[in-house]
């Protein structure tokens, strides 16, 4: 496959995970690349879980706020207190273990895009606490496909100028082949890069870009 994008962005999304995450760290130590941990409150509960996402960040990888439950995207919450229960209480625990929480990702239920990412009392949150609102453009569905989503994800980065990955880090079928998926963007001529893509930041340290307006209920 002749692959055509030169920038490749990788990050992780739902965990920390206490036995996969740390393997997946192993991978990129290995590989020489950095990314980024969009962790989830529920999952930090575990002991394990917690010292892996303190790895990632000893290593290099920023960590950001996934919410709390990943159940339901925030701008289809009906729930008064949807802000609290899924930013801020993600953002407490963050905080008390060392981490910074200015770069949210919101659930996009299935790697959807559209209004139903954010509500206003989150956009305005997010505004007012100098969040960097980070969102997508390639979601191979590794949870689902956990042999074959390689492929698939090469195929969708061709396809962007600057590919922005998500794939999953508590998902031990999936990351198996995480190590493959490097080697094939870096032989192909990519560059991994931390960054993210300017189209894949519809908020930056709670400036409205473009695109805001199409990710929020208004």
């Amino acid at each position: 496959m002749s692959l055509v994008t030169k920038l490749v962005t990788l990050s992780f999304d739902n965990g920390p995970d206490a036995e996969v995450t740390p393997r997946v760290l192993d991978v990129l130590a290995r590989r020489g690349i950095r990314s980024s941990f969009f962790a989830i409150g529920k999952q930090l509960g575990d002991v394990g879980a917690q010292k892996a996402l303190a790895r990632a960040q000893d290593e290099g990888h920023w960590v950001g706020n996934h919410s709390w439950n990943h159940e339901v995207p925030i701008g289809e919450d009906e729930r008064a207190d949807t802000v609290d229960r899924e930013i801020v209480a993600t953002e407490k625990l963050l905080a008390d273990l060392g981490c910074p929480t200015r770069l949210f990702r919101p659930f996009g239920g299935g790697g959807k895009l559209g209004p139903h990412l954010l509500s206003t009392a989150a956009r305005d949150y997010l505004a007012e606490h100098k969040y960097t609102c980070v969102t997508w453009n390639c979601v191979p569905r590794d949870w689902v496909d956990q042999d074959g989503w390689v492929p698939t994800a090469l195929a969708m980065c061709a396809k962007e100028p600057e590919a922005l990955v998500v794939i999953h880090d508590y998902v031990a079928g999936s990351m198996k082949h995480l190590d493959r998926f490097c080697g094939e963007l870096l032989e192909a001529g990519h560059t991994i890069r931390q960054a993210f893509p300017e189209s894949c930041l519809p908020m930056r340290a709670g400036v409205a870009q473009a695109g805001l307006d199409a990710i929020t209920t208004l």
